[in-house]
C-alpha cells in the first residue's frame, strides 16, 4: 500500500485587528498632541471595529513614548503618535538619543495644529512688535514655557529669537498643558501652543494672545492677526503629528491602518472638529510624510544649530 502524505490547510493568517490597539502619545494629558491622539483613536477604532486607546508616556521631548513603541512587538498594535520632536529633532540634539527614529515606519502623517503666541502678567504687551520691545529693554527677563526641551514650542521660541534678537529664557515642562498653566500662575511670562491649549485661558482672561503663527487667519480664531499679518511672515509655528510603527510591521496591517486612517480625516465630522479645534488634516501616505520630514528637518537644523540647543 502506497502511503501519501497531503499537505494540511495552510495556517491563515490572524484577521487583524483582533485585539485593542494601543496608540502611545509621547505627551501627558491636556497638550495638543494628546488631543490629537484622543480624537484619532476613538474614530480609528471605529474604522477598524476594534478598540484603539491612548498611552500616555511622558517625558524626555517625546523620547520615553518612542522607545516603547520601537521596543515593541512590529505586529501592528502598538502605534505611535510622532512628532517634529520624535522624528527630527531628538536625534539632532541629543548624542545619545536611546532609540533610531529610523526603527520607526510611518504610516501617514495626520494634521498640523498652527500656535497661538500669549502672554501673562504683561498688560503692556499686545502684539509681537511690544514683545520684541519689552524683551528688549528688560533682556533675560522673560521667560518661555514649552511642552519640554527639542519640543515644537521650544523650537518655536527659539525662532522668534533668532528672527528679533530678543533674550528670553526657556523653561521646560512635560506638557504644553503644563506651561500654559505655568503661565497662569505667572511663573513664567509667555506660552507658545495650539488653539486648544491655549484660547481656554486667553478666554477666561488669563493669557492676553498676541498673535497665531500662520500665513492665514484661522477659523477657529478668526479675530486673532497672524505672525505674518505682524511682519513675521517666518514665524511660522506649529505641532505636526504622523503614525508610525515599530521597523517588521507587516505591509498589510500598515496598509489597513493607512486605509482606515485616510477614511478618518475624511469624515465631515472629523474635519468639523477639526477646523473647531484649529488643527489642520495634513496628506496622507508615505511620499508626504517624507517630503514633510525633509523640509522639516532642513527648517530646525537653523534653529537648532543657532540656538546651539543640545541634550548631553
Amino acid at each position: 500500500m502506497v502511503l501519501s502524505l497531503a499537505a494540511g490547510p495552510a495556517v491563515a493568517e490572524e484577521a487583524y485587528p483582533s485585539r485593542v490597539i494601543r496608540l502611545v502619545v509621547p505627551f501627558g494629558a491636556g497638550g495638543i498632541t494628546d488631543v490629537v491622539g484622543r480624537l484619532i483613536a476613538q474614530r480609528l477604532g471605529e474604522e477598524l471595529k476594534q478598540s484603539v486607546i491612548v498611552d500616555n508616556k511622558a517625558g524626555a521631548g517625546g523620547s520615553i513614548g518612542a522607545v516603547a513603541v520601537t521596543q515593541a512587538a512590529p505586529d501592528g498594535y502598538t502605534l505611535l503618535l510622532g512628532t517634529v520632536g520624535t522624528q527630527i529633532v531628538n536625534q539632532m540634539i541629543s548624542p545619545k538619543l536611546p532609540y533610531d527614529p529610523a526603527a520607526l515606519v510611518p504610516v501617514s502623517l495626520v494634521s498640523n495644529s498652527p500656535y497661538v503666541m500669549a502672554v501673562a502678567g504683561l498688560p503692556e504687551v499686545r502684539n509681537l512688535s511690544e514683545l520684541v520691545d519689552h524683551a528688549r529693554r528688560h533682556p533675560d527677563t522673560l521667560n518661555f514655557g514649552s511642552a519640554g526641551y527639542g519640543t515644537s514650542p521650544h523650537l518655536g521660541i527659539e525662532l522668534f529669537k533668532l528672527i528679533t534678537k530678543a533674550r528670553i529664557e526657556h523653561v521646560p515642562f512635560k506638557s504644553g498643558a503644563e506651561a500654559v498653566n505655568a503661565a497662569v500662575s505667572r511663573n513664567v511670562q509667555i506660552v507658545c501652543d495650539a488653539i486648544p491649549v491655549v484660547m481656554p485661558q486667553v478666554k477666561a482672561g488669563h493669557l492676553n494672545a498676541l498673535a497665531i503663527t500662520t500665513r492665514a487667519r484661522m477659523p477657529a480664531a478668526p479675530d486673532l492677526r497672524t505672525s505674518a499679518e505682524q511682519g513675521m511672515p517666518d514665524l511660522q509655528i506649529g505641532s505636526w503629528n504622523a503614525i508610525l510603527v515599530p521597523a517588521g510591521t507587516p505591509q498589510a496591517r500598515i496598509a489597513r491602518l493607512a486605509a482606515a486612517l485616510e477614511r478618518v480625516l475624511a469624515r465631515p465630522d472629523v474635519v468639523a472638529r477639526l477646523a473647531e479645534l484649529g488643527i489642520e488634516p495634513l496628506p496622507a501616505g508615505v511620499p508626504a510624510y517624507e517630503q514633510h520630514v525633509r523640509r522639516e528637518t532642513e527648517k530646525w537644523q537653523v534653529v537648532v544649530k543657532a540656538a546651539n540647543i543640545r541634550l548631553e
